[in-house]
């Protein structure tokens, strides 16, 4: 009778765990390594069809794994970006869309989603969480860190009559100092950088052993303004083998009135020094991949490369983000995890950065939740799907701006009615509301404005309607947008940033 009983329950147990499967044990899933980049655009890397920067180590990332050509941020600056992101939420249902505000202590981060299904999480260099806030990572550096650990090293001297770089007061020095124009080192060795240092970390952190999976964040500064690379990268790019872009005869009124007297000798310089710092990332790429393979942990790690926006290169006379153009709002996006995703997979599917928080959920075996707003890649990274999203959405508070694209066409709104506070004004009358309209298969420049074109006024008035619907469903707070249906209305009010104001709320 005792077998019997042990027997019947045996059975019970066995079916109950089949119509009701337990969740896969946090030992079972697999780990998350996160590499991020700041202001690398998608077009100055190798895989994506730059013939003249060196990126190795990114370029076999992508061999390896999926990489996605036309991924897009929702925010071209540094924190709204990262902090929609981090959390798979749009910059403002955050709450945060300006450069100064502070992730909100009440959003939920990835780093929080995995710690809660048993994750190791850590994050090394920058995060951008305005706030000392850890947001889930049981350690982070950053770079007060690094300026810590430094100032305990010997100082090795540098090589007699190479010029530095001097100390980066953006907007303060000519453009052509703060933006590196001379392409000059840090005044470093290798070894002494910040993003060599965040790199180690990364390593050392993975060379460790682990019972738990982990979720590991390395968040490297370069190549951000102003391009820093160290003294043994000089004379890697030549300026004058550079191209200064071409200028369009509608960019007069709105290129930053700092940049106006750049020479192209000049530009060509940035252009220069920006290269190289992207290749200086790059070695630290391949310093991270290198020691998880040296770990024995390819296999079992969900790898993400990341820009956290795209950045113009003398496109339309800028030299920044903080815009509308493809440049600024595209970036790399590579994902590697060999039991789920087939070697060197290209997707063209449109997509956005709040859809890799779903992803990531969806790969580790996690419920994704409802408070998450992008949608899971899986599926189009894996090759079941070709399509992903009919358009895309990125928005630009500090200017009161806002774009559309779908896979041709691109409509972008400006309020104009607000001097810019980012340093990047053109110092011309505000021009009040104003939409462009561009053919991307036809001028992937982006310098005709088709606008009043006849032929165009209906898909203008569906991306209007789009956009003001994506402003009602990702408003964070009340009572800001209007009872309308106008969209013209709701796009005046929404583009307006209403920020919160501290980490706490």
């Amino acid at each position: 009778m005792r077998n019997f009983m042990f027997g019947f329950a045996l059975l019970a147990a066995v079916v109950a765990v089949v119509r009701d499967p337990a969740p896969a044990r946090a030992a079972d899933r697999p780990n998350v390594l996160w590499i991020c980049s700041d202001d690398h655009a998608a077009y100055v890397t190798g895989c994506y069809g730059n013939s003249i920067v060196r990126t190795p180590n990114i370029d076999r990332l992508a061999a390896e794994g999926v990489r996605f050509a036309r991924a897009f941020c929702n925010a071209p600056i540094c924190t709204a970006s990262r902090q929609s992101f981090i959390t798979g939420r749009y910059p403002r249902t955050v709450g945060v869309t300006l450069l100064k505000s502070p992730l909100p202590q009440s959003e939920v981060t990835l780093a929080e989603m995995l710690k809660e299904a048993g994750y190791v999480t850590a994050s090394y260099g920058k995060m951008h969480f305005n706030s000392g806030l850890k947001h889930g990572f049981d350690e982070r550096l950053d770079m007060p860190d690094w300026q810590q650990w430094r100032r305990r090293q010997p100082q090795r001297p540098l090589p007699e009559g190479v010029e530095v770089l001097p100390p980066w007061k953006p907007f303060q020095d000519p453009a052509r100092i703060w933006l590196n124009g001379m392409c000059a080192p840090f005044a470093a060795w290798d070894s002494e950088m910040a993003g060599t240092f965040f790199a180690q970390k990364g390593a050392e952190f993975l060379a460790q052993k682990h019972e738990q999976p982990f979720f590991l964040m390395v968040s490297f500064y370069e190549p951000h303004s102003p391009f820093h690379f160290p003294v043994e990268y000089r004379g890697r790019h030549r300026p004058e083998a550079f191209t200064v872009p071409e200028v369009g005869p509608e960019d007069e009124d709105q290129i930053p009135d700092i940049f106006r007297n750049l020479t192209d000798d000049e530009k060509r310089g940035i252009n220069a020094a920006y290269y190289t710092s992207v290749e200086f990332m790059d070695k630290n790429v391949g310093l991270v991949l290198t020691a998880l393979r040296q770990a024995g942990l390819e296999d079992d790690t969900l790898v993400i490369y990341t820009g956290d926006h795209g950045y113009m290169l003398g496109h339309h006379g800028r030299f920044e983000k903080h815009c509308s153009y493809d440049p600024a709002v595209s970036a790399p996006l590579i994902l590697r995890y060999p039991p789920r995703f087939p070697k060197g997979r290209v997707v063209h599917a449109l997509t956005e950065f709040v859809d890799i928080v779903p992803t990531v959920l969806e790969v580790c075996g996690l419920p994704v939740p409802d408070r998450v707003q992008g949608r899971s890649l899986l599926s189009v990274a894996d090759g079941r799907t070709e399509e992903h999203r009919d358009h895309v959405i990125v928005e630009y508070a500090h200017n009161d701006e806002i774009m559309i694209r779908d896979a041709r066409y691109k409509l972008v709104y400006q309020r104009g009615k607000r001097v810019r506070d980012d340093g990047y004004d053109p110092k011309r009358p505000l021009p009040g509301p104003t939409f462009k309209f561009f053919d991307l298969q036809e001028d992937p420049g982006e310098f005709r404005n088709l606008v009043a074109a006849p032929e165009h006024q209906e898909r203008i008035a569906s991306f209007k309607r789009l956009l003001a619907e994506h402003i009602r469903k990702t408003q964070r707070l009340p009572g800001i947008l209007p009872e309308t249906e106008d969209p013209d209305a709701i796009l005046e009010a929404g583009v307006q940033p209403h920020d919160v104001q501290s980490a706490d709320e």
